[in-house]
């Protein structure tokens, strides 16, 4: 929402930032409330997590989280994710 917002003010250089974080509560559904992402390069999203255990359950959906990022964000969409315990 913020960053269609910005993109159509011609805010280009934000908008896939805050694209990321409108779908990211999407994505992750409840599982959100555990981790947030932190940053991206090169397509790679570090995101932070409570615990290892959430580490490993987040890893095992990360086929199915980077493909809703992308259905939600398109182009800009990260193309792999990092997880790590904070």
């Amino acid at each position: 929402m913020v960053g269609q917002v910005l993109a159509d003010l011609g805010h280009t250089g934000a908008a896939p930032a805050f694209a990321l974080f409108d779908a990211w509560d999407q994505a992750l559904g409840d599982a959100a409330e555990h981790c947030e992402p932190v940053d991206l390069r090169r397509g790679v999203l570090d995101v932070a997590v409570d615990s290892s255990v959430w580490a490993q359950h987040l890893q095992m959906r990360r086929v199915e989280i980077l493909r809703a990022l992308a259905q939600a964000m398109g182009e800009g969409a990260p193309t792999d994710l990092r997880f790590r315990v904070r």
